[in-house]
């Protein structure tokens, strides 16, 4: 039986924010958005280390060869957004949502995730190996060939996610849920798996996976 989910911290957005233009935003290394809303535009061609965002809202915005690394988000919301091959590695995130997303090869690699919320996002071939991720949902979310290898995992919630061929090798799943999950096949050793929950009729494709054979008896 899994344990009982943990309500994650939403990120904490006041009223009143600063709308924002394309022109405002030409980034440089350590620079700082607060308190901003940012929609309906492409942020194309930026480059950034180190910079900060501070209770922002990305709303219909199209990331196209954006690095933002070590970057840092705090109460941050980004919904019906295109964050596509965006890298984000060793980036912090903190009370941050993605709703609505398309997160096709993001890199997130080395990075630390507090409270973080995926909800009916697409992030199929994600790199996320090497984080730490403490307080973090993927929800009605494909992960499909996304590498979550060598993480650290800690009230981690996979909630009809489809996780088909994703690579979990050094990730230790134990105690994880994946019973609502869908997947043909996964990158993980039979020690990664100990202790994970899974249902019933997934038994059958840990069995082929793993080489066994089910015998019903007849």
């Amino acid at each position: 039986m899994s344990s009982k989910e943990k309500k994650l911290d939403a990120p904490k957005i006041p009223d009143g924010l600063t709308a924002l233009t394309v022109p405002d935003y030409e980034w440089a290394d350590e620079y700082e958005i607060s308190d901003s809303i940012i929609e309906d535009s492409g942020i194309h061609n930026q480059s950034a280390y180190k910079a900060c965002f501070d209770r922002v809202v990305f709303q219909n915005v199209v990331f196209r060869a954006v690095s933002l690394r070590k970057a840092e988000f705090t109460d941050v919301r980004f919904v019906n957004c295109d964050l596509s091959n965006i890298d984000l590695s060793e980036v912090i995130l903190h009370r941050v949502s993605f709703q609505n997303c398309k997160l096709l090869g993001m890199d997130i690699t080395g990075s630390t995730l507090r409270n973080v919320w995926f909800e009916q996002c697409y992030a199929d071939y994600a790199v996320l190996r090497f984080s730490n991720a403490k307080g973090v949902k993927f929800e009605k979310t494909s992960l499909a060939k996304a590498d979550l290898s060598n993480m650290t995992l800690s009230n981690f919630y996979l909630k009809e996610a489809n996780i088909d061929q994703a690579q979990f090798s050094q990730t230790k799943l134990g105690g994880i849920d994946i019973s609502s999950c869908e997947f043909n096949s996964l990158g993980a050793a039979l020690e990664d798996l100990r202790r994970c929950i899974i249902s019933p009729a997934q038994a059958i494709t840990f069995a082929t996976i793993f080489g066994l054979v089910v015998d019903d008896g007849l």
